[in-house]
């Protein structure tokens, strides 16, 4: 009796995950478009990279440029800070 009862928990058990199974399915809800490949081409990605690393580049230069140029005039001593109160605040 007992094994009765295992054995037909066991299919009911098999059927429900059988029957679960059986209607996952595939959908078209975004089919692929056969004429875009799926990847870029490795050429034209390395050369955006390339092209990015430059505009990069420039940037840190500019940036180092205007810090060695602070770095100068923190050095020359020469460097004064005038604070100016607007009239409109107070």
């Amino acid at each position: 009796m007992k094994y009765r009862l295992l054995g037909a928990v066991l299919l009911a058990a098999g059927v429900m995950v059988g029957s679960v199974l059986n209607f996952q399915g595939t959908t078209a809800a975004a089919p692929p478009n056969p004429n875009v490949p799926p990847f870029a081409s490795p050429s034209a990605n390395r050369n955006e990279m390339i092209n990015e690393l430059r505009v990069i580049t420039q940037e840190l230069r500019k940036q180092n440029d205007l810090l060695t140029e602070q770095n100068n005039l923190l050095k020359s001593g020469k460097l004064q800070v005038v604070v100016m109160l607007d009239q409109k605040t107070n």
